[in-house]
């Protein structure tokens, strides 16, 4: 009986220690410039649980530091698919996308073509408003 509950007692914390506190993942995010990262970034830190969030306007990477037992990836997704930015796997709604900035606006080419037109540091990063 002893060691019954001895192995109950090791695998029961086992599981509890199972999920990471500081959890590290990245995602592909679209968007254009300092206000996408500034929605998006705000979108996952309003996310409880999500301790860190930093999304690079060029690479379209958005690295992530969470705790797992307060949240996961699905959830952090879903709010920033809320606030009309796709990421890799899925499409915000074009309600939630209507809700961008028209200088946002990620999915049009002629947006994107400003953004990149090959001044970077005066239009396209730097373009805040």
């Amino acid at each position: 009986m002893k060691k019954l509950i001895v192995v109950l007692t090791v695998l029961i914390t086992t599981g509890a220690f199972a999920q990471n506190k500081n959890a590290r993942a990245s995602m592909e995010v679209d968007g254009v410039c300092l206000m996408c990262k500034t929605r998006i970034e705000k979108a996952c830190l309003n996310t409880k649980g999500v301790k860190s969030a930093v999304w690079n306007v060029k690479t379209h990477e958005l690295k992530l530091i969470f705790d797992e037992r307060k949240t996961d990836l699905k959830t952090i997704q879903s709010n920033i698919l809320a606030v009309g930015h796709d990421t890799k796997n899925l499409k915000a709604t074009d309600e939630a996308y209507a809700t961008v900035h028209p200088c946002c606006r990620y999915r049009d080419e002629a947006v994107k073509d400003d953004h990149n037109d090959g001044k970077e540091g005066e239009k396209g990063d730097a373009h805040n408003h």
